[in-house]
């Protein structure tokens, strides 16, 4: 019989964690893992939830029918990688007693740095918004790419923002916790170019958020745009549905068509006056698109 390694042992606990709390803890293989049946919506907590207290963003997620969170660091929820061990169980525990999951952290960490001090400090902490959540019972976190540094050339930059995908991809494995790129950053953004971080990024448990930008429309189009990297969504940053900005339906079916099963997170940088009330529309409009 083969001796239990450290990766085991994490892997097996993890798992019984997630179970025990009825968190979605590990979408590490697959995005249909995260939900055998269909889509999900829930909230980022930027702009819309970044002055709530983290009861206040649940019960606010109840209330409109939002089964899932990401929590974006730096806001009023306090959800951070400083929390000590006692304060990590008592988030996991809010988490476990709501009808909320969460859906996973949304860090800061970005790759493209052309100082090798900074893009350590970037993993490293990255590593311990793995570790933050694991112990929250959390499916994943967000890290980004953020730019293309004008004195390095486009295909360094993507080969290291990749290799470094790669590392942290790694070590999220070992801790059923999913590594998702939001599709951003002036010229990284282009879906041409987190294909290749992706493809050099090369892991399983290395994912996509898409993030429903501008861009995506450009030419060849949203369709061709999408399917570039359609098979490693994970989740998606959707924006206010009230709006016209964003083909809504065409993503939506090009989501069908991909039997997405993951996460749709409603994020948008301008917060109406009356937050809870556009969750409502949105929910009613976000059920519309998600019937079959």
């Amino acid at each position: 019989m083969k001796t239990p390694t450290r990766r085991d042992f994490i892997k097996t606990t993890g798992a019984a964690l997630s179970g025990g709390l009825a968190i979605a803890a590990c979408p590490a293989l697959s995005p249909a893992a995260e939900s055998p049946a269909s889509m999900r919506l829930g909230l980022v907590t930027y702009n819309w939830g970044k002055d709530w207290d983290l009861p206040t963003v649940i019960a606010n997620c109840e209330a409109t029918g939002f089964t899932g969170v990401e929590l974006r660091s730096t806001h009023k929820h306090g959800v951070e990688i400083t929390l000590n061990a006692n304060q990590r169980k008592e988030v996991a525990k809010r988490f476990a007693d709501s009808k909320v999951k969460l859906a996973g952290l949304g860090s800061a960490c970005d790759y493209h740095s052309v100082d090798p001090a900074e893009l350590k400090a970037n993993i490293e902490e990255t590593k311990q918004f793995i570790r933050l959540t694991h112990d929250l019972g959390g499916g994943g976190v967000k890290v980004r790419p953020n730019g293309l540094p004008k004195e390095v050339p486009v295909e360094k930059t993507l080969e290291q923002i990749g290799r470094s995908l790669h590392e942290v991809a790694e070590f999220g494995a070992d801790y059923g916790v999913a590594i998702r790129l939001e599709v951003h950053g002036r010229g990284t953004s282009e879906p041409k170019h987190i294909k290749t971080m992706m493809d050099i990024a090369d892991h399983p448990n290395a994912y996509v958020c898409w993030n429903c930008n501008s861009l995506d429309l450009e030419a060849p189009g949203l369709e061709q745009n999408f399917n570039l990297v359609a098979d490693k969504i994970n989740t998606v940053h959707i924006h206010d549905l009230r709006g016209n900005k964003y083909p809504w339906e065409k993503l939506f079916s090009l989501l069908k068509a991909q039997n997405f099963t993951g996460w749709t997170l409603l994020e948008d940088g301008k917060a109406p006056d009356d937050i809870v009330a556009a969750m409502h529309e949105n929910k009613k409009i976000w059920d519309q698109l998600t019937q079959s």
